[in-house]
C-alpha cells in the first residue's frame, strides 16, 4: 500500500491506495454499496442510506476515528461506467470543517485491479494539532479499510461462503417500550442473562444514543469470550444496531441489529446478524477436519442461541411488568369509583 499526503493552503490531502487480488467489478460493488461497510471496514460502525436514486445518495455514518466514536453525513455521486465515487460530508465531525474525497478503481488485467482513495479536508481554526489528529485518524482508517477489503475481495469467489446473514424472531405480549427499555439497559445483563459474565458501559454525553459495551460471554461449552462493541440507539425507531469492534476469532466482522415494533396489545422482537468469517481460522478455532459449512453452522447456532436467550429473557422481564401493572391498576379501580361514587353523592 501506498500513501502520499501533501498541504496546499488550508486544505489537506491523504492518498491511499492498494492493489486488490479481485476484478475491479467486485470491487467497485463493494465500495458502492455502503450498507454493508460495517461488515467490510473495521471503523465503521453503522450507515444509514438516507436517500438513493442510483447515482446520487445521501448517508448519515458512525465510526471510529483514533478511538472516539464520530458521526456526520455525507452526500456521494456514483459513476459506475468509471468506477469512480466521489463524496462530500455536508455535516463533518469536529474538528473537521470540510471533508471531500474519491474512490477509484482501476483494472490492471486479468482478476486484478488498484483500489484508490483520496481525502482533502479542512480544519477549523487550522490547529496543527488538529490537522495531525485528523492526519493519523485519516491514515489509520484508511489502511485499515483498504486492508480489510482487499482480503475479503481477494476471496470473492468463496464470498457467498464467508459472509452471512441471519434473524430470530419472539413474540412478546406486551408493550414494544418495555421490551426496547430491557435491550437498551445492557448494564443489566450480568445479573439477567445467564450467558453474560461481564459487561461494561459507558455512553458518551456529546454522542446521544451512542454505547460502548465490553462483555465476557460464556459459550455452551462453558469457556468464555470476551467482545468489544459500540451500539446506536434509536429509541424512537424501537431499534439498537451495534458492530463488535472485537469480534471473536472465528469473525473478522459482526454486526447486528435489535428491533422492536408492536403496539399496547404486543410486540415483536427481532435479532439481526451480520458475520464475515475468517476462512484461515476455522481449523485453529473448531478444529483440524472442519470446513466453511461447519463454521457457517457454528456462528448461527452459538449466535442465534444467544440471542434467542436475550429475547426471551427480555419477553419474561416485559410481561412481567405488564402483569404487573395490569394488577396495579386493577386494585386502584374500587377506590376511583368509590371516590368517584362519593364526589356524585
Amino acid at each position: 500500500m501506498t500513501k502520499i499526503a501533501e498541504a496546499v493552503g488550508e486544505t489537506h490531502r491523504t492518498v491511499h491506495d492498494i492493489e486488490v487480488d479481485a476484478p475491479a467489478g467486485v470491487v467497485y460493488g463493494l465500495i458502492a454499496d455502503p450498507v454493508q461497510w460495517p461488515l467490510l471496514f473495521p471503523p465503521n460502525v453503522y450507515v444509514d442510506r438516507l436517500a438513493h436514486d442510483g447515482t446520487h445518495e445521501h448517508l448519515r455514518m458512525w465510526a471510529t476515528a483514533n478511538g472516539q466514536v464520530k458521526t456526520w453525513t455525507s452526500r456521494r455521486i456514483l459513476d459506475a461506467g468509471n468506477r469512480r465515487i466521489e463524496f462530500r460530508q455536508d455535516a463533518a465531525a469536529p474538528p473537521l470543517s470540510e471533508m471531500t474525497g474519491t474512490w477509484e478503481v482501476e483494472p490492471l488485467g486479468g482478476d486484478r485491479c488498484r483500489l484508490t482513495l483520496l481525502h482533502d479536508f479542512r480544519v477549523s481554526g487550522d490547529d496543527p494539532e488538529d490537522i495531525a489528529w485528523v492526519e493519523r485518524a485519516t491514515d489509520a482508517n484508511s489502511r485499515a479499510e483498504l486492508d480489510s477489503l482487499a482480503r475479503i475481495a481477494g476471496g470473492w469467489a468463496l464470498m457467498d461462503q464467508l459472509v452471512m446473514t441471519f434473524e430470530d424472531t419472539v413474540r412478546v405480549e406486551a408493550p414494544p417500550e418495555r421490551v426496547y427499555a430491557f435491550l437498551e439497559r445492557a448494564d443489566r445483563w450480568p445479573v439477567l442473562l445467564p450467558h453474560v459474565a461481564r459487561l461494561d458501559l459507558t455512553e458518551d454525553p456529546a454522542l446521544p444514543g451512542v454505547q460502548l459495551l465490553a462483555m465476557d460471554t460464556l459459550t455452551a461449552d462453558g469457556s468464555s469470550h470476551t467482545t468489544e462493541s459500540v451500539r446506536v440507539c434509536f429509541p424512537e425507531e424501537g431499534r439498537i444496531v451495534y458492530k463488535q469492534t472485537r469480534p471473536p476469532a472465528l469473525m473478522s466482522a459482526h454486526t447486528g441489529v435489535w428491533t422492536v415494533t408492536g403496539d399496547a396489545r404486543g410486540s415483536t422482537v427481532t435479532s439481526r446478524h451480520g458475520v464475515v468469517l475468517r476462512p484461515d481460522a476455522v481449523t485453529r478455532v473448531l478444529g483440524p477436519t472442519a470446513d466453511l459449512a461447519a463454521a457457517r453452522r457454528y456462528v448461527r447456532d452459538a449466535l442465534g442461541r444467544n440471542s434467542t436467550v436475550t429475547m426471551t429473557h427480555a419477553k419474561r422481564d416485559a410481561e412481567a411488568a405488564a402483569r404487573a401493572a395490569a394488577a396495579r391498576a386493577i386494585a386502584a379501580q374500587p377506590a376511583a369509583q368509590a371516590a368517584q361514587a362519593a364526589r356524585a353523592a
